[in-house]
């Protein structure tokens, strides 16, 4: 199979993966729109090679392969980057949580606390009248 055959097939199967992932909820539309856009740059570049040598040219690259590796390591830098950014951002999310529950907790105690005291007065005092 020749390279240019493959980068489409795998950018289509790609694309293909993405939308059944959204068709079953198993991805959010957030994280999709990047995926589909890498898709959808990929399967040009498969059935156009000598489009991405041009835009290497252009950009004063030598090679599209150089091009497209500097280009695959920044993007992975940027996804690195976002999902360290979410995964900060949910330990924040999950530390406040713990307290609020925490808190919570020591309120019910409390609120347990005060009823057991009131129904033991409440106890002995009707027990008293009764008598």
């Amino acid at each position: 199979m020749q390279l240019w055959m493959l980068t489409s097939v795998t950018g289509v199967f790609l694309v293909l993966c993405i939308v059944e992932l959204l068709r079953r909820r198993k991805l959010k539309e957030k994280y999709a729109f990047l995926w589909v856009f890498t898709g959808m740059v990929i399967i040009p570049l498969g059935f156009f090679p000598t489009g991405l040598d041009w835009v290497a040219r252009n950009v004063g690259v030598r090679s599209g392969v150089s091009l497209i590796l500097f280009l695959s390591v920044a993007f992975l830098f940027i996804v690195c980057l976002q999902l360290s950014w979410e995964v900060g951002h949910l330990e924040e999310e999950g530390r406040t949580l713990s307290e609020e529950v925490a808190l919570l907790r020591i309120d019910v105690q409390e609120l347990r606390q005060q009823l057991a005291e009131g129904e033991t007065t409440v106890t002995s005092g009707d027990s008293g009248r009764l008598k």
